[in-house]
């Protein structure tokens, strides 16, 4: 593989080049050309660079979210194509072989995780030589939520995932993605516990994240996805139900849903309104207060919830979403715990929008004593009603061995970039 990325980041520059020049002494060298030893040396340059992983994850149709919403929306059957103009997302509805290469979407999806990943270790890199440790520790822990989310949404794509970035880099399967994922979890989180982030840290990145939760959280997220039950309950556990950690959006970085879904109505769309394209036997019932908050009947089933408007936060992880993990974790361990693994659906499957922290909220009755296999269909259900649209419906499709008639493609071919690149570059699925 040819080098992914020029040794500063450019989306973030700005920010950099202004803390720089305020305390740069008069010279007569170029301003705008901060050396890579400034930027990755001192906690502003490092600042500005881990600012950008956040922008580069969530900005514009470019971005991480973008991509994950509708790769994963329309080959899962949640959404779709308004206009077959729009050529990637096409492809993606279109799915199995139509789906190559070329893939527009698929392509920035790579891209961006590539980078993020290759610049948050730049920045965990120089975050470890400063002095002021509650302030690296910060760097690190917000900088390693990035790049987990980069390997995680790599992993749940594509059968291999780079095992690192530089020339001709190999890989890895899917299964050690999630784990090196888990492994920069840990690796934040013994810094944080060593040396508690600083004020000072949290007052030069955007507001709406709160790491220490979201670290949890994503470690919850990606050890059910490896089949580590245990531990997925116990990082579900530490995870609060009652702290938002949202991207947050302005009228300059606009939510990139809204931005190019929802106020368009020219790209894509929810299925509809009414089964969120779940198969019969599966799908939501008609009182499902879930279904109005995201979705309405105007304009081809829009996109309501978090693509509602052009600042509307998106969650990182939702509260449903690691109840739900519970009660997966009790359902599937050695052996099942099946009146727990109740007790934790019917806490999503009972819960009102009101007392939800985003107000997702099914609103229904309890749900009677079943068997494992009816157990583990019904949460199977929830996670695609309760988390509908948040890029982790495919990943759910294959758990739970969902049948390949109900998805469009279950693995991503490689981009035509990294192929044309990498000999490394492992052979595309075939489906």
């Amino acid at each position: 593989m040819k080098k992914r990325f020029i040794n500063i980041t450019f989306i973030g520059l700005s920010s950099v080049m202004l803390l720089f020049m305020a305390s740069c002494k008069k010279d007569y060298n170029n301003p705008n050309a901060a050396t890579d030893q400034q930027v990755f040396s001192s906690p502003q340059g490092l600042t500005g660079v881990a600012v950008g992983l956040q922008r580069v994850y969530t900005a514009g149709r470019a971005s991480s979210l973008y991509n994950k919403v509708n790769i994963n929306g329309l080959i899962t059957s949640e959404m779709i194509v308004l206009n077959q103009g729009n050529t990637g997302e096409y492809q993606l509805q279109l799915g199995a072989g139509a789906v190559d290469g070329t893939n527009t979407l698929a392509a920035g999806m790579w891209i961006s995780s590539n980078k993020i990943i290759y610049d948050a270790d730049k920045v965990i890199e120089g975050a470890q030589g400063l002095s002021d440790k509650g302030y690296a520790s910060g760097l690190i822990g917000y900088a390693s939520i990035f790049k987990a989310l980069a390997i995680g949404d790599l992993a749940m794509f594509w059968s291999q995932v780079p095992a690192g970035s530089g020339n001709n880099v190999s890989f890895i399967d899917r299964s050690q993605g999630y784990a090196n994922a888990i492994s920069v979890i840990d690796d934040a989180l013994a810094a944080i516990t060593a040396n508690p982030i600083s004020s000072a840290f949290l007052s030069n990145i955007p507001t709406g994240i709160d790491i220490t939760n979201t670290l949890h959280a994503l470690k919850a997220r990606f050890s059910l996805f490896s089949g580590n039950y245990t531990q997925a309950m116990t990082e579900a556990n530490a995870a609060s139900l009652t702290v938002k950690s949202v991207f947050n959006f302005s009228s300059v970085n606009l939510n990139p849903i809204f931005e190019t879904v929802t106020s368009t109505n020219n790209v894509t769309a929810a299925i509809d309104n009414t089964t969120l394209g779940l198969p019969g036997g599966l799908q939501p019932d008609p009182a499902d207060k879930r279904l109005t908050f995201y979705t309405t009947t105007a304009y081809n089933s829009k996109v309501l919830g978090f693509g509602a408007g052009t600042t509307t936060p998106w969650p990182i992880y939702l509260p449903g979403e690691m109840i739900l993990i519970k009660a997966e974790a009790y359902a599937r361990q050695s052996t099942p715990d099946l009146v727990n693994a109740l007790a934790q659906l019917n806490l999503v499957v009972t819960k009102s929008p009101a007392s939800d922290l985003y107000g997702v909220g099914a609103d229904l009755p309890a749900l009677a004593p079943m068997s494992q296999s009816d157990l583990l269909d019904q949460i199977y259900r929830n996670r695609c009603i309760e988390l509908y649209m948040s890029g982790l419906k495919l990943e759910d499709m294959r758990r739970f061995g969902r049948p390949d008639s109900e998805k469009k493609r279950n693995l991503l071919p490689y981009p035509f970039q990294e192929r044309d690149n990498n000999p490394n570059t492992p052979p595309d699925p075939t489906f």
